[in-house]
């Protein structure tokens, strides 16, 4: 009878442990998709920045194009971020794409003026495009700042 009595116990824990991972495989962690594919792609581009840095262009290329793909996701499903805006933009940019990180800037910057990111990067893109009074304009914005976009952006321009 107790030799019974365990195999009922362990046979009923064992379904009970099955029907959670069910359930679990199903769900997602936070529940919140577009913030998941916002986070997956900026750490993407802090791993790409860090091949950037070792001049592994390629590879770094490579997860630019992957965090592209997750903040284009993110975007579909929130149009009104900014930080997304900002960073998907950036991939662009670092991808090549110039003409339509410069679109997203913008539209990032029709929801947040002065965000800082935002503001540093699209002086990038200008400098990176020969449009140096643009790069100005954008670090006007960021003037007040005391911020690193600030010394950042100046820096690029100052050396252009």
């Amino acid at each position: 009878m107790k030799k019974i009595a365990k195999s009922l116990i362990i046979i009923f824990a064992m379904s009970l442990f099955n029907c959670n991972s069910i359930f679990a495989a199903g769900t997602t962690s936070s529940g919140n998709d577009d913030a998941d594919l916002y986070k997956k792609g900026k750490n993407l581009v802090y791993r790409a920045k860090k091949l950037e840095k070792k001049n592994k262009n390629m590879k770094a290329e490579k997860l630019y194009l992957k965090a592209l793909v997750n903040f284009e996701k993110a975007y579909t499903k929130d149009k009104k971020n900014p930080d997304i805006l900002n960073y998907l933009g950036y991939a662009l940019r670092k991808t090549g794409q110039l003409e339509k990180a410069e679109i997203f800037y913008l539209k990032g910057l029709d929801l947040d003026a002065g965000h800082l990111g935002i503001n540093e990067y699209l002086g990038e893109l200008y400098v990176q495009t020969n449009r140096i009074e643009l790069a100005e304009k954008r670090l006007e914005v960021l003037a007040g700042c005391k911020c690193e976009e600030y010394k950042e952006l100046k820096e690029l321009i100052d050396n252009n």
